[in-house]
């Protein structure tokens, strides 16, 4: 194996992987070249949920408050691309981000009434490394289990402060995260259980 090739291997970038990575980077960023305009029309908003704007609850998590916010969850998502991409299959990782993206839903319609809107995708990053870790952990790898307690120890410490650890300068909704998190592990122990391949 060539070097090169060696090194985006290791770091899951090669072939289908690089171009699965590529792909989610520029649908964040043409997403983002909508503007303020596609940004509102897509978030997860209360009120338009309300009233039957269903789409909403899968587009919010793709839309961000600006080029800040969109360059922060971009660098969560190709570190945690690069940790994790191979852990899952595919089709498992299409689990995890239907899980993910229905617990901070659900969360947020029945946990956090007060909330009126929600953009970004950290909530299914948090989902994407509470299910990496997880598979890890089940392999016995002790890295998952650091990842996992890592996690737990960051969630902890957003819920008792009431902002991000990693970023500021932008309004950030922890729970998110926590509801994320919380589909991600789910569904690897739902695969787990059912003796599915990870």
């Amino acid at each position: 194996m060539k070097p090169r090739s060696s090194l985006l291997a290791s770091l899951n970038c090669d072939g289908s992987w690089g171009l699965a990575l590529l792909g989610c980077l520029l649908l964040l960023a043409a997403l983002a070249c909508g503007g303020p305009a596609l940004t509102v029309a897509l978030r997860y908003e209360r009120a338009a949920l309300a009233h039957g704007e269903w789409w909403r609850l899968a587009t919010g998590h793709w839309v961000h408050l600006g080029v800040r916010h969109l360059l922060a969850d971009a660098a969560g998502l190709v570190l945690l691309w690069m940790l994790y991409a191979r852990a899952l299959s595919p089709r498992a990782w299409l689990l995890v981000l239907a899980c993910s993206t229905a617990a901070i839903d659900a969360g947020l319609w029945w946990g956090e009434p007060s909330l009126q809107w929600y953009v970004g995708i950290s909530g299914l990053l948090h989902g994407a490394w509470a299910a990496g870790a997880a598979a890890g952990a089940l392999r016995r790898d002790r890295q998952g289990w650091i990842m996992l307690a890592l996690l737990a120890i960051k969630l902890v410490l957003e819920q008792r402060s009431g902002a991000s650890l990693l970023v500021s300068g932008f309004p950030v909704v922890t729970m998110a995260h926590f509801y994320g998190a919380l589909g991600g592990l789910a569904s690897v122990v739902a695969l787990a259980l059912r003796r599915k391949p990870l």
